[in-house]
């Protein structure tokens, strides 16, 4: 009986340990040293408006706007409860047709070829908030014509924006399309 005892009185101070204070330590911590991050990174427009999240991709259908990367969530597009890949693997008849279907679709709206890759393929989350620096410089010309702005102011907006690749040596350079996107918006 002694064992039993002792063995739920353990079992009571870990799941109070690992299932309240630390828990509520570590909450705490996150929002007293980084209050952004730990409210979900939120971005709002100029009127104060929430716009979404900088850590999430949206969708973007006007030619005024900076297209994100393809989502691949389940049920419907960029939906943050279904983050995650397609698991169709390269040379996947679904995933190529998906590939040639995008590229299509940029085609018919007036991009030229070649396409950047991050353009017609999904990232591994399939909500990627970011595309590639050339991808940003491919869409420059359209958004201009768009926006009756010239590539060059576009270009330096876009100079703002650019995040360097992480570490120096990790990934490419890169730009968050929300972000932009409200840039844009202010101009």
């Amino acid at each position: 009986m002694k064992t039993l005892k002792n063995a739920f009185l353990l079992f009571l101070s870990l799941v109070i340990l690992t299932g309240v204070i630390y828990p509520a330590v570590v909450t705490l911590a996150a929002q007293g040293l980084f209050p952004a991050q730990a409210g979900g990174s939120l971005v709002y427009d100029a009127q104060g408006k929430l716009a979404g999240s900088s850590l999430i991709a949206q969708e973007f259908m006007s030619p005024r706007y900076f297209i994100s990367r393809p989502s691949a969530t389940a049920g419907s597009a960029y939906n943050p409860l279904a983050s995650g890949g397609s698991n169709l693997g390269p040379g996947n008849p679904q995933l190529i047709k998906q590939i040639q279907d995008r590229a299509a679709a940029l085609k018919a709206a007036g991009f030229s070829e070649p396409i950047p890759s991050d353009l017609v393929m999904a990232s591994g989350s399939g909500l990627d908030p970011e595309i590639t620096w050339e991808a940003a410089l491919y869409q420059t010309p359209s958004i201009a014509e768009a926006r009756n702005l010239t590539q060059d102011k576009i270009i330096s907006l876009l100079v703002k924006f650019k995040e360097k690749r992480q570490f120096g040596v990790l990934g490419d350079d890169r730009v968050n399309v929300l972000k932009l996107n409200l840039a844009l918006d202010k101009l």
